[in-house]
C-alpha cells in the first residue's frame, strides 16, 4: 500500500496560480504513476491530469490544458501540478491517487490522499 498526503490548496483569486504537491510514501513508490483528479460538491470525481512512474509521459484533461502542468522529483517521492489561470470552475477538492499505470480513470488507481481544497473566487 502507498501512503499520499496532499497539500498545497487553498484561496486564491481567479486569474492567479497554486502548486499543489503530492508526496507518497511506503512500499515500492518509484515506479508508480500518480494521477490527479478533483471533485466540486454535487459532482463527480474527474481527471485533471496524470504523470507515469518515469515522468517523461504526461496526460492532461482539455478543460486544464496549456494552464496546469504535472511533474515529479522522485527524489523527493513528490508530483506536483502547477495550476495558472485558475478560475472559479476549478473550485474543487483534488486528490491524487497511486496506480500501476498511468490512466484518467479514477478506478485505475488504488490509493489515494486525503484531499485538498481549492478555492477560486471570481
Amino acid at each position: 500500500q502507498v501512503q499520499l498526503a496532499e497539500s498545497g490548496g487553498g484561496l486564491v483569486q481567479a486569474g492567479g496560480s497554486l502548486r499543489l504537491s503530492c508526496t507518497a510514501s511506503g512500499r515500492t513508490v518509484s515506479n508508480i504513476a500518480t494521477g490527479w483528479f478533483r471533485q466540486a460538491p454535487g459532482k463527480e470525481r474527474e481527471f485533471v491530469a496524470a504523470i507515469d512512474w518515469s515522468g517523461s509521459v504526461k496526460n492532461y484533461a482539455d478543460s486544464v490544458k496549456g494552464r496546469f502542468t504535472i511533474s515529479r522529483d522522485s527524489a523527493k517521492n513528490t508530483v506536483y501540478v502547477r495550476m495558472h489561470s485558475l478560475q472559479p470552475e476549478d473550485t474543487a477538492v483534488y486528490y491524487c491517487g497511486a496506480g500501476r499505470v498511468i490512466s484518467d480513470r479514477w478506478y485505475n488507481y488504488n490509493d489515494w490522499g486525503q484531499g485538498t481544497q481549492v478555492t477560486v473566487s471570481p
